[in-house]
């Protein structure tokens, strides 16, 4: 994982979008639906249909990124399209980007001495 300056927000676009994309038309969708600057340096991530595949667009002052993220198994965790938009911190970015629920990780399983 690329390390996330101070400051900089996480922001999940909810519900589904089309992968196919390159990224004048992921920076033309931060603005026109999520309503950011594409280039001010936080981090738009979008979901897949099937949930398997996720793509985050980040300015970094140099340049424009899109980095792309897809589950072997499992899929990842999102809120649902009702709720707009959502924030999250750089932490719970990288709990989505593990396939872990970001929402309320739990530890599943401590080891034990034997």
């Amino acid at each position: 994982m690329i390390p996330i300056p101070t400051g900089v927000r996480v922001w999940l676009a909810t519900g589904y979008t089309d992968m196919r994309r390159g990224f004048p038309a992921w920076a033309l969708q931060v603005q026109e639906v999520l309503k950011h600057a594409p280039l001010s340096g936080h981090l738009f991530c979008f979901r897949g249909r099937r949930g398997a595949l996720t793509k985050v667009i980040w300015h970094d002052s140099l340049g424009a990124c899109l980095f792309t993220k897809r589950l072997e198994r499992g899929r990842f965790i999102w809120p649902s399209a009702a709720d707009g938009v959502v924030t999250i911190s750089p932490a719970q970015l990288s709990y989505l980007l593990s396939g872990i629920d970001w929402r309320a990780p739990q530890e599943t399983w401590r080891p034990t001495r034997v």
